[in-house]
């Protein structure tokens, strides 16, 4: 995939990965299209990326119809959509049968239904473009860890989603890649939506995991596990 010129909506565009990941695809050319909830941190991010100044959209994607807003800005903005690079997300922590009702609702609807709703409305672009929908889920959906049922969970539903709709598209042209970093120093693990992050080891570098991310989209890969990273 060649990136000079490239319509790409970037979903989390401020967060801990998000920021690298942006960074790194206005450097390569591509034309961009911004969402993240906080409009203040969007502009102040825009303002520094290289080229053309992105279109930013404040939004909170687990709201019906805003994922549909979102694609609809986007496309109208850019004239189309070459790739979609989802990094939106939340953490949780919990024992197995201690989560609340509020906060299991809250971890599918960021990591797995927004994400959904999202692709969903932007199939009709990127087929016609025979695009590229890359999602980032997590290590979580390789396999369950203690004190992270629902959060696994979630980002286990993504993943097979994702891994499913991949295996459909193909025929349309369009590639769908599940990207499963491991845990990354993004800060997400100290702002989780239930409980307390365990110890953990220390994360890998969030631009080292951002220059990965842009290098399967390069690339053409249709799966980035964690060993890959």
């Amino acid at each position: 995939m060649d990136l000079r010129g490239a319509r790409v909506l970037v979903t989390g565009s401020t967060g801990g990965l998000g920021r690298p990941t942006t960074t790194r695809l206005a450097a390569a050319g591509a034309r961009l299209a911004l969402t993240a909830r906080d409009a203040g941190r969007l502009d102040e991010l825009a303002d520094g990326l290289e080229g053309v100044r992105p279109l930013t959209t404040a939004a909170d994607l687990t709201l019906p119809g805003q994922p549909d807003a979102v694609v609809s800005a986007a496309v109208e903005h850019l004239g189309g959509l070459d790739a979609v690079v989802h990094l939106a997300g939340a953490s949780g922590f919990a024992a197995a049968g201690t989560e609340d009702d509020d906060a299991l609702d809250e971890l599918l609807l960021v990591d797995y239904l927004a994400p959904v709703r999202l692709l969903r409305a932007a199939l009709p672009a990127l087929r016609a473009s025979k695009g590229t929908a890359l999602v980032v889920t997590a290590v979580l959906a390789e396999g369950p860890v203690a004190g992270m049922a629902a959060y696994g969970a979630a980002k286990a539903a993504l993943s097979s989603y994702v891994g499913a709709a991949a295996k459909e598209l193909r025929r349309d042209g369009v590639r769908v890649v599940d990207a499963r970093p491991p845990h990354t120093e993004t800060g997400l693990a100290d702002r989780p939506l239930t409980g307390s992050a365990p110890k953990l080891p220390k994360g890998k570098d969030p631009d080292d995991v951002a220059a990965r991310l842009v290098r399967a989209l390069v690339d053409d890969e249709r799966e980035v596990p964690s060993s890959a990273f």
